[in-house]
């Protein structure tokens, strides 16, 4: 059953540092590429799509490291586990702010501010990019030292 834990802890949360590596890699240049209206229309119902499969993500990484720390008693587990967790909270409190500025109903979408919203976001989801990575990297460590 360990194994199995283990599995889904790695894959949850590499899967999600991967998709928000490509986020902003990717997608958010090439979206910001196009123009400042043609990004703002194309990021508010990609966001809305990843906003389901990163919590998601997110949620059964840190729940499934969680319960190999319990397990296993190995600190690593718990700090890859907080890692991918702290995703949420940064999500909450620092990065929704600005998504609720970019989804005001009636923004106008090709004007500097709205670009300067959607360059802000993007160096915003680099945390989340981060935090999933160091999750990553701190999952697979802890497999080595189980």
């Amino acid at each position: 059953m360990a194994d199995l834990i283990t599995l889904v802890a790695i894959l949850a949360c590499a899967l999600f540092a991967g998709a928000a590596i490509y986020i902003n890699l990717v997608e958010h240049p090439a979206r910001l590429s196009c123009g400042t209206e043609i990004a703002a229309r194309q990021w508010a119902p990609s966001y809305k799509r990843a906003t389901v499969m990163q919590a998601s993500l997110a949620m059964v990484a840190g729940l499934a490291g969680l319960i190999r720390w319990l397990q296993s008693g190995r600190v690593l587990w718990l700090c890859g586990a907080m890692a991918i967790l702290a995703v949420v909270p940064v999500t909450l409190v620092v990065i929704f702010p600005t998504n609720k500025r970019l989804l005001e109903p009636g923004r106008d979408l090709g004007c500097e501010e709205t670009r300067a919203l959607l360059v802000a976001w993007g160096r915003l989801h680099a945390i989340r990019s981060a935090l999933s990575l160091i999750g990553s990297a701190l999952f697979i460590l802890a497999t080595t030292h189980d």
